[in-house]
C-alpha cells in the first residue's frame, strides 16, 4: 500500500477518490405531483434514475405491493427505500 502512494507520487498524480453513485428507481404514477416533483429534482441535481410507472406497467405494480407499498412516489437508491418525496433526505444521500 505505502509502495503504491509512492509509486503515485513519484508519477505526478494524484489519488482522487471517486463516490459511486448508487442505482436509483423510483416508482411513480401518471397523476402524481409528488412523483413529477421528485423527478424534477432528481434531473435538477442531475442523478441518473430509473422510472417505474405503475399507471402504465402492471410488473411494476406488481413489484410495488410485493415491496409492501401502495402509494408513489417510492424511490430507492441504492439499500434504502424513502417513501413519498423527501426532498431533505436526498440531498443528504447525494451530497
Amino acid at each position: 500500500m505505502e509502495q503504491d502512494k509512492i509509486n503515485q507520487e513519484n508519477m505526478g498524480e494524484d489519488k482522487v477518490e471517486t463516490k459511486k453513485t448508487p442505482e436509483v428507481i423510483i416508482y411513480t404514477s401518471d397523476t402524481c405531483g409528488y412523483c413529477h416533483a421528485a423527478k424534477e429534482y432528481l434531473d435538477a441535481i442531475g442523478v441518473a434514475y430509473t422510472e417505474k410507472n405503475v399507471s402504465r406497467d402492471v410488473d411494476a405494480r406488481k413489484e410495488l405491493i410485493q415491496k409492501k407499498f401502495m402509494g408513489v412516489p417510492v424511490i430507492i437508491v441504492g439499500d434504502e427505500t424513502i417513501q413519498g418525496f423527501n426532498k431533505d433526505r436526498l440531498a443528504e444521500l447525494f451530497e
